[in-house]
């Protein structure tokens, strides 16, 4: 059954996608954090020794861990978009919610219903901040726009200089009205000027 969000693999592939996932990420965070305190609760002299064996001892515990959690998660997330026949954050919270209800069942109905109410506001607020996440980097962003270009630079190609696309074009007549350096001579200075070009 194909779903709406074309990022992830189809409902029954998805599962063992999500186990292997889970278990990478749980076995290299564990790695990192048992040969941090490895090497830390390490007498001095062997503590790389230490490190590497604590990762070697938990990291793959921590790993089987994810992958089960993972596991158990995508299943109840692929069983609440078949039930529902949609695909939104409600079966993520609802997958979230039983799962640590789940996981939780051997200790009594108390513990139980403890982490299935932790299970599914975590989930609830990670999907809120994905949503408002998306909803903040799909907002458009506003182009600067050029109203009038510096004077003497050079336009577009095919446009003279100083000139856009979409702008009137400038006459060398109106410029020459428009400077103040014309209307400040004298006449006579003028005449004088006309006749030496």
């Amino acid at each position: 059954m194909g779903t709406p969000e074309t990022s992830r693999e189809p409902c029954p592939d998805r599962i063992l996608d999500d186990i292997g996932g889970a278990f990478g990420m749980g076995a290299v965070g564990g790695a990192a954090f048992h040969f941090l305190k490895g090497t830390y609760n390490s007498p001095s002299g062997a503590r790389l020794m230490g490190g590497t064996q604590a990762v070697r001892m938990n990291a793959p515990r921590v790993g089987g861990s994810f992958a089960v959690w993972g596991g158990l998660f995508s299943t109840f997330d692929c069983t609440m978009v078949y039930l529902r026949q949609k695909e939104d954050p409600w079966n993520s919270i609802i997958a979230g919610a039983a799962t640590g209800g789940f996981l939780s069942m051997r200790q009594g109905l108390g513990a139980a219903s403890r982490s299935a109410v932790f299970g599914g506001v975590l989930l609830a607020l990670i999907e809120g901040a994905g949503i408002m996440l998306n909803k903040f980097l799909s907002q458009p962003q506003m182009p600067i726009m050029i109203e009038e270009p510096a004077p003497n630079v050079a336009g577009m190609p095919g446009y003279p200089m100083g000139q856009l696309p979409n702008q009137a074009p400038v006459s060398v007549d109106s410029l020459r009205q428009a400077s103040p350096s014309s209307s400040s001579t004298s006449s006579g200075s003028s005449s004088d000027s006309s006749s030496s070009w």
